[in-house]
């Protein structure tokens, strides 16, 4: 008997990890989009929400089906398709002799992938596969998702900005290596996007002007940017520095040439299309799209980790 097939894509965010998270699947039958699939927990880790995202996919699926099952998730993959048999074996045990950390969730994929013939694929994340980037999407809307319970005086929780656009940007920098990466999340009403990248300079300063222009960059609509950050270089360079730059021919007060001018110009040129507001807050006191683009970007540095920048 020939099973209809079907590709998920399938990803998982938590973030503080543990914490709360998210889970997104997406399904393609012939190539196109058949199903988006997503869910939130209040408190889990980041390897609970990816074995979430394909178990949760592969429950969605009545009938067997013919699955090709795609994850960035590495725990996922290596678990399914080679610890899971000597687990079993030792009673549920590692080699160290240890209990295997969330038996629960192994047991019922197990369970689960017996209905269908299964084929595991890993994708490195964040590598612009455009159905990972969006199982990847669908999990931290899942997991930014407001549960309905009222928090007063949460000032964690963003308030809504109207018909604005807004941006968190996150980076992480190594000052030993040069190496750093970025994130950004974009969100517009119920929209939400994710970007990101990393590069070698020479300071914390290009990361967060990096992190700005990727998002400027993204957007599709003229509306009105409400720019979230740590940087306070980022802030005051829009606010109050470039007027004066622009004037001098991209010198300082002191007649100095400006630091990083290339990446201010990019900047400036923006500036003359859109009224962005920056604010900026501390790490421990953002909004918590801040601190999860400051996640995403750590992310990122562990993607690029090892690989030539």
């Amino acid at each position: 008997m020939t099973l209809p097939e079907v590709t998920i894509y399938t990803d998982g965010a938590c973030s503080p990890n543990p914490g709360i998270g998210g889970w997104g699947a997406v399904l393609l039958k012939n190539g196109s989009l058949y199903k988006e699939l997503s869910g939130r927990e209040e408190t889990t880790t980041n390897n609970r929400m990816e074995l979430n995202g394909a178990l949760q996919s592969l429950r969605y699926l009545k009938t067997p089906h013919n699955v090709t099952l795609i994850t960035d998730s590495t725990y996922v993959k290596n678990g399914i398709t080679s610890w899971v048999k000597s687990w079993k074996r030792r009673g549920w045990l590692t080699a160290a002799k240890e209990p295997v950390k969330n038996r629960d969730l192994w047991e019922k994929l197990d369970r689960e992938i017996s209905r269908h013939q299964v084929r595991w694929q890993w994708v490195r994340g964040h590598s612009q596969d455009p159905w990972n980037e969006r199982a990847d999407e669908l999990a931290v809307a899942a997991r930014l998702k407001p549960s309905g319970r009222r928090v007063d005086g949460d000032r964690n929780r963003e308030k809504p900005v109207g018909e604005a656009i807004a941006v968190f940007c996150g980076i992480t920098y190594a000052h030993g290596s040069g190496r750093g990466s970025w994130a950004v999340i974009l969100t517009y009403r119920q929209y939400t996007r994710i970007l990101g990248g990393a590069l070698k300079g020479d300071s914390a300063n290009q990361l967060h002007l990096r992190a700005a222009i990727d998002a400027l960059s993204a957007l599709k609509r003229n509306l009105p940017v409400i720019l979230y950050t740590t940087s306070g270089y980022l802030r005051d360079g829009l606010k109050n520095w470039l007027p004066g730059w622009r004037r001098r021919g991209w010198l300082t007060s002191q007649g100095k040439p400006v630091s990083n001018r290339e990446l201010w110009q990019q900047l400036s040129a923006f500036t003359d299309e859109l009224r962005i507001d920056v604010r900026v807050s501390k790490r421990e006191e953002g909004p918590c799209l801040l601190q999860e683009a400051k996640e995403l970007a750590r992310e990122w540095s562990r993607e690029f980790d090892g690989q030539q920048i």
